[in-house]
């Protein structure tokens, strides 16, 4: 299999080091407009070219990743749908192009496979079974309460947060969080159908958007959640407790530290949900490797015709209307009112 990888920037050399590390036999090139980051990826064995068009006229590939900044994806997905190239693209936290595009996959017969990495958690997998099952049980709800937290300055030491897309308005590190978070928690507590949200600005980052947003949200399954999401924390967090009348979880973002709470003893057990992870210690330390690898594999099952993909343009396009309602303020949000 031959790979072709748009975006050699922080995430398109991730992915291609992931890619080698789980099957050597797949060939993997890139292309980045970026002279230095070229001479960077031809460093690393990945040959690299200056457009898509030029790569395309190099080499045959059976596939594309799509790992350029967010508001740049839509017209590179149309481009590689219009080479016949199925498509997996990072995150997009706009809408741009979804419905033209979600179009042209279905006419050519490509699959179009989105990142929603947190669904290949093994944590958050283990927090929606034991809340599916305890709801199951005993006919109650659950409630949570999760804040999500790290100051923007630190997300990409090596460069200036002004000058890559969290800085933009249309794709602050604020929506991102959302873009990450959301999925996993409607796949886990259902479709939102009410939220009030309250926006501030607390810090002196100087961005074009709110720094730190507190959100209530109630779910179809009767599940109520408090969601604080943030840029500011120096710190980066990311602490999530569940609980309902017979069932406690706490997860604080990382695979050592995943508890429940068992009252026999009165003592939080821990839940371990991997017997071994990788990371990248240029990350902080909720950032599992292994995450990426399965989302990877479950990409190269769905290229076999074998597997499904666990997150679809049509699914995202509902949590990208959530997290458009959410910024638009209490008005968007009121209690009651579905986003």
């Amino acid at each position: 299999m031959q790979l072709l990888i748009v975006g050699l920037g922080s995430m398109g050399k991730r992915r291609a080091r992931l890619i080698r590390g789980m099957d050597g036999a797949i060939g993997v090139c890139g292309v980045d407009s970026a002279p230095g980051r070229r001479a960077e990826a031809a460093d690393l064995g990945i040959p690299a070219y200056a457009s898509i068009g030029e790569a395309a006229a190099a080499r045959r590939f059976d596939a594309a990743l799509v790992c350029t900044a967010p508001l740049s994806h839509a017209g590179i997905i149309t481009q590689l749908l219009g080479l016949g190239l199925p498509v997996f693209t990072e995150l997009n936290l706009v809408a741009d192009g979804y419905a033209q595009n979600m179009a042209l996959a279905k006419q050519k017969g490509l699959p179009l496979f989105l990142s929603s990495t947190m669904l290949y958690r093994r944590e958050t997998q283990y927090i929606k079974q034991q809340a599916a099952g305890f709801c199951a049980a005993s006919g109650r709800p659950v409630n949570y309460i999760y804040h999500i937290g790290q100051y923007l300055p630190d997300w990409h030491p090596w460069e200036n947060y002004k000058d890559f897309f969290v800085g933009s308005a249309r794709t602050g590190g604020v929506r991102e969080i959302f873009g990450i978070d959301l999925p996993w928690l409607v796949d886990a507590f259902g479709p939102v159908t009410a939220l009030h949200a309250e926006r501030d600005t607390i810090s002196a980052l100087g961005l074009p958007y709110p720094d730190s947003v507190f959100v209530t949200l109630r779910h179809a399954s009767g599940a109520k959640g408090m969601l604080a999401a943030d840029v500011v924390s120096p710190k980066a967090v990311r602490n999530f407790e569940c609980f309902g009348e017979g069932l406690h979880l706490f997860w604080e973002g990382n695979p050592r530290a995943l508890y429940k709470f068992d009252a026999a003893s009165g003592e939080k057990q821990p839940v371990n949900t991997y017997a071994a992870f990788e990371h990248d210690p240029r990350y902080s330390d909720n950032v599992v490797e292994n995450a990426y690898v399965d989302e990877l594999a479950n990409f190269f099952g769905v290229l076999a015709g074998r597997e499904s993909p666990r997150w679809s343009f049509a699914q995202d396009l509902e949590v990208l209307r959530l997290i458009d309602a959410i910024e638009g303020g209490a008005a968007a949000g009121e209690e009651g009112a579905a986003p």
